[in-house]
């Protein structure tokens, strides 16, 4: 019997960037080849059912109810602007060039 339940519906996925131990990356892909499912969902599973047995951070927790996600950084924050802006831009100069000069000699 193995240690991480089937898929169930409804989740909402977000995204979170970690680092992990190259041992510890390697036993997360063995796992979920083994069970037929992808590293993300064994990751959340293990979350969910080795956390929940921690009576004193369940406890905890009931008793801090709320984020605790910390909120983004300032460079993460100028680089998201960045990137947007520049998807913006590459958006609007996506015009091939042909109609642009054939608009403007018009």
């Amino acid at each position: 019997m193995t240690v991480i339940k089937p898929r169930t519906r409804g989740k909402h996925p977000v995204v979170q960037w970690i680092r992990l131990d190259r041992d510890n990356r390697e036993t997360l892909h063995a796992y979920a080849a083994f069970i037929t499912e992808d590293a993300e969902y064994v990751v959340n599973q293990l979350i969910e059912t080795v956390l929940a047995r921690d009576k004193e951070f369940v406890k905890w927790r009931a008793q801090h109810p709320g984020s605790h996600v910390p909120p983004p950084s300032p460079k993460a924050q100028r680089r998201r602007t960045r990137r947007q802006g520049h998807m913006h831009g590459a958006v609007a100069s996506a015009v091939p060039i042909s109609t642009a000069r054939a608009s403007q000699g018009a």
